[in-house]
């Protein structure tokens, strides 16, 4: 099933449903060719960076791969927090996450982002795992400390979710309060509409 045309493609998605499986160990060895154009998200969770790469766009990039919507650990926090006690009066042919789903964002605080349950869902254990297997007092200790406040700041300037990064920079640097953050933040959302 190879022509000239969408070899790449095929390629693409073969690697995919190889990867994508519901069986250990739910992590993604990534250099910098699995940055772009392959989704991880289904199975997996954790990211182990093979290197680092030269800026904070391509680590997002590389990360982006699991971090995904109704990635793996959004979907084990949401089954965590509502267990199959939720799922009782679900129908046999009904899809038992639409429900899950359906629930969580009914019970979305009044003005939390629409991200919510569907791309953060930070009621249970899970979390997008970043590795890094680096020696400590090595140049890529540092490299990775540097990459880590510009990824904060990439994320800041465009309003992303997953601020772990910026508190720990703002937490180490005390020179910026949150204060003084936040009126840098812009939102990407769409306009709140208020139609019935």
């Amino acid at each position: 099933m190879r022509d000239d045309t969408d070899q790449a493609v095929t390629h693409a998605e073969s690697v995919k449903d190889a990867f994508n499986s519901p069986f250990h160990p739910f992590v993604l060895a990534s250099t910098s060719i699995g940055q772009e154009g392959l989704d991880f998200h289904t199975w997996c969770h954790a990211v182990m960076h093979w290197n680092l790469p030269s800026n904070p766009v391509d680590l997002e990039q590389r990360e982006g791969r699991v971090h995904r919507y109704k990635g793996h650990a959004v979907r084990k926090n949401i089954a965590e927090y509502y267990g199959l006690s939720a799922l009782h009066s679900l129908a046999e042919s009904a899809d038992p996450w639409a429900q899950l789903f359906a629930l969580a964002a009914s019970q979305r605080k009044a003005g939390q982002s629409d991200l919510i349950p569907y791309w953060i869902f930070e009621e249970g254990t899970s979390r997008v795992e970043r590795r890094v297997p680096i020696l400590p007092y090595s140049k890529e200790s540092i490299k990775f400390k540097r990459l880590k406040r510009e990824l904060a700041l990439y994320r800041i300037v465009f309003g992303q979710p997953r601020q772990e990064d910026l508190l720990f920079g703002l937490k180490h640097s005390g020179d910026e309060s949150l204060t003084d953050m936040a009126q840098c933040l812009i939102s990407l959302e769409p306009p709140k509409c208020d139609a019935p």
